[in-house]
């Protein structure tokens, strides 16, 4: 479901950054020269992921408390009632005082966890980079290895390849995760990743149908790769930590993450601004940077290589299973 809402917002955010973006040019009856759109041709975007974020600012205060506290009692017509049987709260009782009991193993001495969150982070700066210089390179000028692309363009593209994420992160992705593990599927994915993106510098040279055909077939199988990268490392974060410490697990993993998708974008746009100054004939323009994109495709596809990745992650934490179990067993009596 992570992955699915992801594909809705990479469905709506090009929209909305393609097609608002210079509102004056591409609606001139509703933006008129020298109005406020016109002189700041980005702010209309601009202020509406603001509201967008404003709306999920609000919207918090609605969203129930995740951690939940099941009272054993309460109050019915004057009388203090059993709201659950004794099996239930001895089970709630007996899950408080095996995980109290039991030593919880120090998250920062987890090789597991360490090299999932590591794997982690090391695609969403594949990631957003990739997605910035997408981007660059689409706008950029055909004499510069780019396709010359409008902002509506990209937007159409990303649109499209959202779209495809969001169908089959619902209807295929499910299938793949019953016949493969999640090791599996993050290894192979990376690997068809690399000779992606080297095929990307030769869609340049395509005009017409078959630019358009060939790029958004390449946009939506990225997309494809991508999200089974992504949400194979979710269950590998999950099997490295007994269920009592997946929130933190979780927590650090995504803290991580996002530091180096902050990096991603500067470092991309820095590396893509040298491709195209720089004069060679070993890797020219945008050689080098889809090269180096697939370089680091090729650091991850390393990682998951055991001693690196353990292979037990493949499975879930023996404590989790149990821990499971057992809240399963004490919900199952609550409700």
């Amino acid at each position: 479901m992570v992955g699915t809402m992801w594909g809705v917002g990479l469905i709506i955010g090009p929209a909305i950054g393609g097609y608002l973006a210079q509102p004056a040019d591409k609606y001139p009856s509703i933006f008129p020269n020298g109005s406020l759109f016109d002189k700041f041709p980005y702010a209309l975007p601009c202020v509406c992921i603001s509201l967008i974020s404003a709306v999920g600012f609000i919207l918090c205060f609605f969203l129930p408390e995740s951690l939940h506290n099941h009272p054993t009692e309460e109050h019915l017509d004057g009388k203090d009632v059993k709201s659950n049987d004794d099996r239930t709260a001895s089970d709630a009782k007996g899950m408080e005082a095996d995980s109290s009991s039991r030593k919880q193993k120090p998250l920062w001495k987890n090789w597991g966890m360490i090299a999932a969150v590591a794997a982690y982070c090391l695609w969403g700066l594949h990631d957003m980079s990739y997605s910035e210089i997408f981007s660059l390179w689409a706008v950029s000028s055909p004499t510069l290895g780019g396709l010359g692309f409008t902002t509506t363009d990209v937007a159409n593209v990303l649109a499209v390849a959202g779209l495809s994420l969001l169908l089959f992160q619902l209807f295929v992705f499910p299938k793949l995760a019953s016949l493969f593990k999640p090791i599996t599927i993050a290894r192979t994915t990376t690997l068809f990743t690399i000779p992606l993106l080297m095929i990307y510098p030769l869609i340049s040279l395509l005009t017409g149908a078959s630019l358009w055909t060939v790029l958004i077939i390449a946009a939506i199988v990225k997309n494809m790769l991508s999200v089974c990268i992504v949400t194979s490392t979710f269950f590998l974060i999950n099997h490295s930590v007994p269920l009592a410490q997946r929130g933190v697990a979780n927590g650090i993993s995504m803290s991580a993450m996002y530091l180096f998708r902050a990096i991603g974008p500067a470092t991309a746009g820095a590396m893509f601004s040298w491709a195209q100054e720089r004069e060679s004939n070993f890797l020219p323009g945008m050689w080098m940077v889809f090269f180096i994109l697939s370089m680091i495709c090729f650091v991850a596809f390393l990682e998951t290589f055991h001693p690196v990745l353990p292979n037990r992650l493949n499975e879930p934490h023996p404590e989790g299973v149990e821990d499971d179990l057992k809240m399963k067993r004490a919900l199952s009596f609550t409700f």
